[in-house]
């Protein structure tokens, strides 16, 4: 089979369940910057309130529970993910010994436009990325959890730990946000730009499954099958 025959040869890389709880994720996480900022606040100094549609966003009651329902719908998302593939023990994203260095090998290798090491389902970087945007949702969600507590009527934790609360919750949302920054920034890279579509139709082409995920025996097989038809 030709390589134009290669390329149009679709596996499915992602699955529907993958894809609707990475976007599910994505979405609450861009929803919380959102209504985290506004609680700052930040509306009505820059007038935000006064566009269409936008009334809400000057009343720090409605912006908390706004961002309170997009924190409960990160914690469904999540749960979700992690009960899931825990329970069919599927660690392919999870890091691995010696992912730092095989990172830099990657990287070197689409910045010079040398032939990458072989790559199992996920790369490398994707699953150093996967950890520590992980840790950075663990410092969000535990500091939220400590502000939400202060919130609730006749309990008082502390000046200290609701200060530091405060600035690990503020320090997290700094790190989600030049998280999100460089994973997009990924995808400036050609070789990348497939895993970006195949988050959206969940299926990348065989050529490149063949070409750059050679550890990944499932997509293997499978890209050789459908190759035969």
């Amino acid at each position: 089979m030709q390589n134009n025959e290669l390329k149009d040869v679709k596996i499915t890389r992602q699955s529907l369940q993958n894809r609707i709880v990475h976007w599910g994720i994505a979405i609450s996480v861009f929803g919380l910057i959102f209504s985290g900022i506004l609680q700052m606040p930040v509306s009505r100094r820059y007038m935000l309130n006064e566009l269409p549609l936008m009334a809400w966003s000057g009343d720090y009651h409605i912006s908390l529970i706004v961002h309170y329902v997009f924190a409960a719908a990160l914690l469904f998302f999540v749960g979700f993910h992690l009960v899931f593939h825990i329970m069919r023990k599927e660690f392919d994203i999870f890091p691995k010994k010696g992912d730092f260095s095989k990172s830099i090998a990657v990287i070197k290798a689409m910045l010079y436009k040398t032939e990458e090491p072989p790559s199992e389902k996920y790369l490398p970087e994707q699953r150093l990325a996967y950890a520590g945007i992980a840790f950075v949702l663990l410092l969000l969600v535990v500091s939220g959890a400590v502000k939400t507590y202060k919130n609730l009527a006749g309990e008082n934790l502390g000046e200290n730990m609701i200060f530091w609360a405060a600035q690990i919750h503020n320090l997290g949302m700094i790190l989600i946000i030049f998280a999100i920054i460089v994973h997009l920034a990924a995808f400036i890279f050609k070789a990348n730009r497939p895993l970006l579509s195949g988050m959206f139709s969940g299926k990348v082409s065989a050529k490149y499954i063949l070409h750059r995920h050679k550890l990944w025996s499932a997509g293997i097989e499978s890209a050789k099958k459908a190759c035969k038809k």
